[in-house]
């Protein structure tokens, strides 16, 4: 990227011709020197120095100087450059030529360049921005997030903010060239269609010809490309807008793009290796010297959360989560026995002792920072950690060191892996859950804080095998872990009626430097299965008919067996260009309330409205 926030190489675009102008801002180079040109642009910045004014005229391809001098401008042309104001858009007309030796700028593309004008026509006058535009280095990366989103279109002139669309643009189009190879084709679904249990609430919208009616937005082109699947078209893709009405995060919007895609007679090997090899191809394209291997990692779900404390985990870094439950049912230390003791009301095992081996942490971490790790897992219901410090002779210090005295600290070590100087943080509970997430938590944070993660490489896995149902702590009714089209795996079917829980579904994470980009499953293509399952959830006979009919119906016609997956693209450009918020790769984002503080909505609207939607408003 060169320092003007243009990728450095040009394109037709950055030279054709419109009718106002003959040329961009980003294009001229030396070898235009004599041409006469004609540039139109917003003012970026203007420097009057007593007989000459130079300004920097800008827009999305680049910035060129101009040069304003009473011998070629003249007296009009000068009084108007000198009242020119930033953001003001003008149309230059002048000459091309080559600066000075020592008055190049090398961190512009059009930096040796300059245009002596003699025309200037004011397009439009710009009030004062409420920040600062700028060009590299001047770009109100400070200003808050809130300003920058009231005053989108002013944030949007940035340069660095134009680069991250350009981007996207660019991700967007390798996406579909990489799927077009692979023989898939682009097929658009509806958005106003019906509510359909996807996990999250549905934004809904009113029928006026069919009074008490709602469309719902979609949440996701689920079962459309379902019914795709079944009228034949057996690569389907689609850059797809979806939306759900979910409590948000920096990571989440209410409105969101994926990339959607189903395929016809595979298996989940089959749909993972058409994603990698178009994200291979998004890597080679627009990560050069990021290398991408294929095939990616399997992971379990189970095993990654005995492992790594979460579903979707970092590879990169190098701390593994142990399980030293069986040690410490034998441990010295009452609150250590219970947990590993600890029974479910179906007496089957429940709790769980999981240790995290920090190498040379007893001497990286303070006792502050070890006092501080409680509140750290807090929000995962762990009560608090618990550590050992591994000294020169072997021996253990700190406040568990009672519970593995003599034998025992030796069967922790050569369990663990400990050595000299290492740091042994453990998290006990009733819950296994409970006990690995909290040392998941562990695991990311003291990864980050000790610059334990290996940030020049990109560590993808899919994480597969996820139970199928668990109870809702809400309502205590059995719910989908994701949505209800997914096929159990064929050797759980067996315990839909009589054991749920243990059902694993043939679904899939995309994980991607500890960042779900996605997700996807094999679908149940089996009518009676989807029945089942739906019967499993609660649903009556009746209840399925009306709500799915349509895609039972369309199952029993013949459909193939079929899978498929979905990437989040809004977070897939934020990783690719390093990023934490997706709201720097939204064009007009809303906040974490749902709202768009440039719009201002949503809003309230007239009551005739209303009326013609037969909808009236309680206090």
């Amino acid at each position: 990227m060169t320092a003007n926030g243009s990728s450095g190489a040009q394109t037709a675009a950055e030279h054709h011709p419109t009718a106002l102008r003959t040329t961009t801002c980003g294009a001229l180079r030396l070898a235009d020197a004599g041409r006469r040109v004609r540039l139109c642009g917003w003012v970026d910045r203007r420097r009057d120095h007593g007989g000459l004014v130079f300004i920097d005229l800008r827009d999305r391809y680049g910035r060129t100087q101009l040069v304003f001098d009473p011998e070629r401008s003249g007296a009009e042309v000068m009084a108007a450059a000198q009242r020119l104001h930033v953001e003001d858009v003008v149309a230059a007309s002048g000459t091309v030529a080559a600066r000075a030796e020592g008055a190049r700028n090398p961190r512009l593309a059009t930096g040796a360049v300059e245009v002596h004008v003699d025309a200037l026509e004011v397009l439009n006058r710009a009030a004062p921005p409420p920040f600062e535009v700028g060009a590299p280095g001047r770009e109100g990366d400070e200003v808050s997030m809130e300003t920058r989103m009231r005053y989108r279109y002013v944030d949007l002139r940035r340069p660095a903010m134009q680069e991250r669309l350009r981007f996207r643009h660019r991700l967007h189009m390798e996406l579909r060239r990489a799927l077009d190879a692979q023989g898939f084709i682009e097929v658009e679904t509806p958005i106003l269609t019906r509510s359909t249990p996807e996990g999250a609430r549905d934004y809904l919208v009113p029928s006026r010809v069919h009074p008490g009616s709602f469309y719902a937005l979609p949440q996701s082109p689920q079962l459309f490309k379902q019914l795709l699947m079944v009228a034949g078209f057996d690569r389907y893709f689609q850059i797809a807008r979806c939306f759900r009405d979910e409590d948000l995060r920096a990571d989440r919007q209410p409105e969101f793009t994926q990339l959607d895609l189903e395929m016809a007679f595979v298996e989940e090997e089959d749909v993972f290796a058409a994603i990698e090899a178009a994200l291979a191809e998004i890597w080679r394209a627009l990560c050069p010297g990021r290398e991408l291997s294929v095939p990616f990692p399997r992971l379990p779900y189970d095993e990654a959360l005995l492992r790594y404390g979460t579903d979707r985990p970092d590879l990169r870094n190098p701390l593994v989560i142990q399980d030293v439950t069986a040690l410490a049912g034998r441990a010295q230390l009452e609150f250590l026995r219970a947990a590993a003791h600890a029974r479910d009301k179906g007496n089957k095992p429940a709790g769980a002792v999981r240790a995290l081996v920090v190498p040379a942490g007893a001497g990286k971490l303070s006792r502050k920072d070890l006092d501080g790790l409680g509140a750290l897992v807090a929000p995962a219901g762990a009560k608090g950690v618990g550590w050992l410090r591994v000294g020169e002779d072997g021996a253990l210090s700190g406040p568990l060191h009672k519970g593995f005295a003599g034998p025992l600290a030796g069967e922790l070590m050569a369990a663990t892996g400990a050595r000299h100087g290492d740091l042994i943080l453990m998290v006990a509970d009733a819950h296994a859950e409970i006990a690995a997430r909290a040392c998941g938590l562990l695991r990311t944070e003291l990864g980050r804080r000790l610059g334990l993660v290996e940030q020049r490489r990109d560590a993808p896995l899919w994480v597969v095998d996820f139970p199928y149902f668990e109870y809702d702590a809400d309502t205590g009714a059995m719910i989908a872990c994701r949505h209800p089209f997914t096929q159990p795996r064929r050797e759980d079917v067996s315990y839909l009626d009589s054991d749920p829980l243990r059902v694993r579904t043939r679904a899939y994470d995309l994980v991607l430097n500890g960042i779900e980009l996605g997700s996807g499953s094999i679908r149940n293509h089996d009518p009676e299965l989807q029945r089942r399952v739906l019967q499993v959830l609660g649903y009556s006979e009746q209840e399925s008919e009306q709500r799915f009919g349509f895609l039972l119906e369309a199952l029993a016609s013949g459909a193939p067996p079929h899978g498929g997956a979905a990437l989040g693209l809004d977070r897939l450009c934020a990783v690719l260009l390093g990023l934490d918020n997706l709201r720097e790769v939204v064009a007009f984002p809303k906040t974490t309330s749902a709202s768009c503080l440039l719009t201002r909505a949503p809003a309230p609207v007239e009551p005739a409205q209303l009326k013609a939607l037969g909808i009236a408003l309680t206090a």
